[in-house]
């Protein structure tokens, strides 16, 4: 699946030659053209990354940072600027959070050399999960122990997987791609009725009512998500 982009920036022209740069190199992209929706369209869509220019109307791209970073939201960020001599905002941007910096005006090749370095040193890892409790259910996933009750259940080792990650997330919708891409591997299993079958399965072992499931919730049209 392409890396999803959100472009917050004020310069319309700028804004749109960047993303039919960045769409011909095979991302997808959202636009912003101020400081609040940038920071609505990052709290809901969840980019892969964020351009984000300092200077903005409304809510200034230091500001839109420190928004994302005091909500917990660890979304790859490039600050863009127009002035040079902003030394004092390139380092606060850093410390607050943001990846990398760029200065206008910038080539194109160099914004895209940018953005792969980025997005190859990744998220930071998620807390290891050993042990985690919900509802009449206690999972170690250290040990591959699942009790109900006071019966122990049989998890599959891509049923803990799932479990996990649905976990690691919880309360956020993950569609069936991301399962699939992160639990298994697209080289491994290419239909995402994959996900649907494991689903199925961890309810009829974790859910008091399969029918009527309370952890392991459909979001149609979209995937799923766990609820504690």
């Amino acid at each position: 699946m392409s890396k999803k982009i959100l472009i917050i920036e004020d310069d319309r022209a700028l804004r749109e030659t960047t993303t039919a740069f960045l769409e011909a190199e095979g991302f997808r992209i959202l636009q912003a053209p101020d400081g609040v929706q940038g920071l609505k369209s990052a709290e809901k869509e969840k980019p892969d990354l964020v351009l984000l220019d300092m200077m903005l109307p409304a809510k200034s791209g230091i500001e839109v940072c420190k928004a994302l970073r005091e909500k917990g939201i660890l979304v790859p960020i490039i600050f863009i600027s127009g002035e040079k001599k902003d030394e004092i905002d390139k380092v606060l941007g850093l410390e607050l959070g943001a990846d990398d910096y760029l200065t206008k005006p910038f080539g194109q090749r160099e914004l895209l050399a940018r953005i792969h370095a980025v997005l190859r040193r990744g998220r930071p890892e998620p807390p290891q999960i050993e042990e985690f409790t919900f509802g009449d259910v206690c999972v170690n996933f250290k040990k591959h122990l699942t009790v109900k009750g006071r019966i122990e259940v049989y998890l599959t080792a891509k049923e803990y997987d799932l479990l996990k990650l649905l976990i690691r997330r919880e309360g956020e919708v993950v569609d069936r791609d991301t399962l699939l891409n992160e639990v298994w591997g697209y080289e491994h299993f290419p239909t995402t009725r994959t996900v649907d079958t494991f689903i199925h399965n961890l309810r009829k072992k974790i859910e008091t009512d399969p029918s009527q499931p309370r952890h392991l919730i459909t979001v149609p049209w979209s995937g799923y998500k766990f609820l504690k």
